[in-house]
């Protein structure tokens, strides 16, 4: 028995959860194994079974945790991501607040950075603008470690209760999506917790406590987070286990800053190679190249200046003057390593928010742009499928597609209009070639939207993935009337002496351009989400009428003439004027799906 495509999606995010966990499982049980060895089978070594189970267990509720959280977010605000990148403008601070808001929703740097990929190549916004959006995605993700500082461990089960009961018997998808965002953090603080509770017994082992030491070293505890954020493809999976081990008193701040500072290179490495490895896009690899230089460089600007930052840290977090020794280090040092991976950001933005257009270029100059494949009839521009972790993103990209396939169609009913006017055969070449993209884009387009169907939609979303389904099919069947129709009748009108009046002329011309301007609305409409496009196509319906009716009207009373090449000419004329007609009710139809249910009704 088959398994449906939700099923089938909850199986591929439980294997994706499994190989990140099981990735930073051997990651830790390479490096306990070492301490193991160091130590022998000495009596004070820890009970490493035990030790194993609860660090593990909960660093696999912790990411189950934050998946669900995240998810969860993602669902609730899904919208909100889509018209936040949307309306971008060139204020490079706005870009920068809206990184943070997108990446605090996705806790993603990384997916932020490569949505922002297709709005580039759709004009939306330029790779200058883009930058700003980078570095704000990087304070967006110190949200999850400022709420990770919070010590309640101690009733994360409270909110798992919560969030389940919510998630399980709530009626409205809002509430559902609260209630994994609730049962999302619960799970989090009880992984945390449970980790917490398990390295109790490295406090006093000693070969562990060098090794936390040795962190301290600024270029030891960079270089453990890059690599572990790599790993785990999560710079606040790492940040979070920094937490929950200062507050155990494992953990000195210096170190705990240091390996947050590794976690922001980390990610950007993730981000490099999502961007080159995973994308044809060239403007993919150069955003990938602005957020490693970004971010490698704002860490290296502060390497010298960790003692500085521990001091900045300290200043700003509140203190426990009435603990002391380790206990006041567990109380305070997980808000302070927090608060410090949020300034470091925050600062680096700012500093470096005034040279976007200089990370661009340099960009642009690391990464030149790429020679179009040879033998390659088209390929998608904006199918990511980094944009695949927020559908309504993924949705927005499959609409930038349709874009490019409307633009090839309206060039098809151009180059099919001057084939009719001029009786020359040789824009069938043109036509062939444009119909050949449109068959590829289109079959890359419903192979994506599959990807998309097989995650959870939120009916909104579900209702968008039906219409653009819809777009895409009726795009296509346009260039398969200009392609098939069209073309038969101007070689048909080729073979005719006989040719229209001129009063014949300029109504054909009318009703043409009339429908030409049809199809341009409805692909804005169906692109930009324009309802104000989609309206005017369908009150152009009226007009349409009345000049094919009257087309139509001259036509018939032509029909009783002699001359058979004449009359073969009329019939050829008013099955243009029922192609037209064809093609704009397709236009009327892809209008209709940016309009809202009561509109798209009306005929």
């Amino acid at each position: 028995m088959g398994f449906s495509q939700t099923e089938q999606n909850a199986y591929h995010q439980f294997r994706f959860l499994l190989i990140r966990t099981g990735l930073a499982i051997v990651l830790l049980t390479i490096t306990f194994f070492a301490f193991a060895v160091e130590a022998g089978i000495a009596a004070q070594s820890p009970d490493w079974l035990q030790l194993c189970l609860g660090l593990f267990g909960g660093l696999a509720l912790f990411l189950a945790g934050l998946q669900m959280l995240s998810d969860g977010m993602k669902k609730a605000a899904g919208q909100a991501l889509k018209t936040g990148l949307a309306q971008l403008t060139t204020n490079r601070f706005k870009g920068a607040l809206t990184g943070a808001f997108v990446t605090g929703v996705l806790n993603s740097s990384t997916v932020t950075t490569l949505l922002v990929v297709g709005f580039i190549s759709g004009g939306m916004m330029t790779l200058a603008q883009s930058v700003g959006v980078i570095m704000g995605a990087n304070i967006g993700s110190t949200v999850t470690a400022q709420l990770l500082a919070f010590d309640l461990s101690a009733y994360s089960l409270g909110p798992v209760a919560i969030g389940f009961f919510m998630l399980f018997t709530a009626e409205q998808e809002k509430i559902k999506y609260y209630g994994m965002m609730v049962m999302g953090i619960g799970l989090v603080f009880y992984g945390m917790g449970l980790m917490g509770d398990a390295m109790v017994p490295m406090r006093s082992y000693e070969p562990f406590l060098e090794v936390l030491e040795s962190l301290e070293n600024p270029l030891a505890g960079i270089l453990a987070g890059a690599v572990f954020t790599a790993i785990v493809q999560s710079s606040a999976a790492t940040v979070g286990i920094a937490i929950a081990m200062a507050s155990e008193g494992l953990l000195a701040l210096p170190a705990g800053i240091a390996l947050a500072l590794g976690a922001n290179i980390g990610t950007a490495i993730t981000t490099a190679l999502m961007g080159i490895l995973s994308s044809k896009s060239t403007d993919a690899t150069r955003a990938s190249v602005v957020h490693v230089t970004f971010n490698v460089l704002g860490t290296l600007i502060w390497l010298p200046f960790i003692g500085l930052l521990v001091e900045i840290a300290v200043w700003m977090s509140p203190s426990s003057p009435e603990l002391s020794g380790a206990a006041r280090a567990a109380e305070d040092v997980p808000r302070q390593i927090a608060n410090a991976n949020t300034f470091f950001n925050v600062f680096n933005t700012l500093l470096f928010i005034g040279f976007t257009g200089m990370f661009a270029k340099l960009a642009e100059r690391i990464v030149p742009e790429r020679a179009a494949p040879e033998g390659i009839i088209a390929e998608p521009e904006f199918l990511d499928d980094a944009a695949l972790a927020a559908p309504s993103i993924a949705l927005q990209e499959v609409r930038l597609e349709l874009g490019r396939v409307g633009t090839d169609a309206l060039d098809m009913l151009q180059d099919a209009g001057l084939m009719l006017k001029d009786r020359d055969m040789k824009h069938i070449a043109d036509i062939t070639r444009h119909k050949d993209e449109i068959d590829v884009l289109v079959a890359e387009i419903l192979k994506y939207m599959g990807k998309i169907r097989s995650g959870l939609l939120t009916e909104q979303e579900s209702d968008e993935f039906q219409g653009l389904m819809t777009a895409t099919n009726d795009l296509g069947s346009i260039a398969d009337v200009i392609e098939t129709d069209i073309v038969s009748l101007a070689r048909k009108s080729a073979d005719i002496n006989t040719v229209s009046g001129d009063k014949t002329r300029t109504m054909l011309a009318e009703l043409y351009l009339s429908v030409t301007k049809s199809v341009e609305l409805a692909v804005h409409s169906i692109r930009d989400s324009d309802q104000q496009a989609a309206e005017s196509v369908l009150m152009m319906k009226d007009t349409l009428r009345e000049q094919s009716d009257r087309l139509l009207a001259r036509k018939a009373e032509r029909l009783t003439a002699d001359d058979s090449s004449y009359l073969e000419l009329v019939r050829l004329e008013m099955s243009f004027v029922d192609q037209m007609r064809r093609i704009y009710t397709l236009a009327k139809r892809i209008a209709k799906v940016t309009l809202p249910p009561v509109l798209a009704q009306r005929d």
